[in-house]
């Protein structure tokens, strides 16, 4: 009896050890792969997340050659035990397939842009249990970290559909709409606002055509297109909707935005407002 007391006694002590040991060398590497950058690059996040996989991985297995034996006796023991051991793991057990399922099908990996539910984010981190992602506002039209961080367990993947925007950390469909209230025919602004437009995006649309044209050949589908596109509809209330859609690099989205508003204001007002303000007096 003292034998086997004392035998376990070496392998837990042998078991922190191996956890000291390992954990001492994955700080170490963590802190060479940081260096003294204050910010990350998508490839640092890369092997700072193998570091960290790797260094659990080898834990476990470590753990378990040791253990192994009575491992199997435990095992052995919770035989009449095992539905219900694995009704109360069933979201470990979903989190842990998930995962595999994330790897199998390589949906994604790190510092791809993805959409999973209504969170949209930078992939930063991912393992076992859960994917960590960096907030991003897509969902209002921007394009901006939001400073949250979200965790989202692996078993969600069975729940929701992944959706991978990882071209659009370069170049977005971007789209949004001007409400005009009074019924004036817009129509003949149309061919000036497409100039004015063209003129906005003349430094970057041969990129964005040869960008757009790698997108399609890479997803096997006929995408939108890089040029410009300005079309009308009207709302229940009978106010015109002016739609707008760019394809354009992600981090000059919303300026040029604001700056088609800007020219479409200047436009309108320069065609209708005097007429508005007639019927106004009438």
């Amino acid at each position: 009896m003292m034998a086997v007391d004392f035998l376990m006694v070496h392998k837990f002590l042998f078991t922190l050890l191996i956890i000291l040991f390992i954990t001492i060398i994955r700080r170490l590497v963590l802190a060479k792969i940081r260096g003294e950058e204050l910010f990350l690059t998508e490839e640092q996040r890369k092997w700072m997340s193998r570091t960290k996989n790797g260094a659990f991985s080898i834990i476990v297995l470590l753990i378990f050659l040791l253990w192994k034996s009575e491992i199997s006796e435990f095992a052995l023991s919770v035989t009449a035990i095992a539905i219900a051991i694995v009704v109360a793991s069933k979201e470990i057990i979903l989190c842990v397939t998930g995962s595999i399922q994330r790897a199998s099908s390589r949906s994604f990996r790190i510092g791809d842009w993805i959409e999973i539910g209504k969170l949209c984010g930078e992939v930063i981190d991912h393992n076992l249990m859960a994917t960590v992602i960096q907030e991003i506002d897509l969902h209002h039209g921007q394009y901006n970290y939001t400073g949250k961080t979200a965790t989202l367990p692996n078993s969600m993947f069975f729940t929701y559909a992944v959706k991978n925007l990882n071209f659009m950390k370069r170049y977005v469909y971007h789209e949004f709409s001007i409400v005009v209230k009074d019924f004036v025919n817009i129509y003949p602004m149309i061919p000036g606002m497409i100039t004015k437009i063209d003129h906005h995006c003349e430094d970057f649309i041969e990129v964005a055509r040869r960008y757009n044209s790698v997108i399609e050949k890479h997803a096997g589908v006929d995408l939108p297109g890089s040029e410009p596109h300005i079309h009308i509809t009207s709302s229940p209330y009978g106010e015109q909707i002016i739609h707008f859609r760019l394809f354009c690099p992600t981090d000059r989205a919303i300026h040029l935005e604001q700056d088609i508003r800007c020219d479409f204001m200047y436009e309108y007002e320069s065609r209708f407002a005097e007429s508005t303000t007639e019927a106004d007096k009438t």
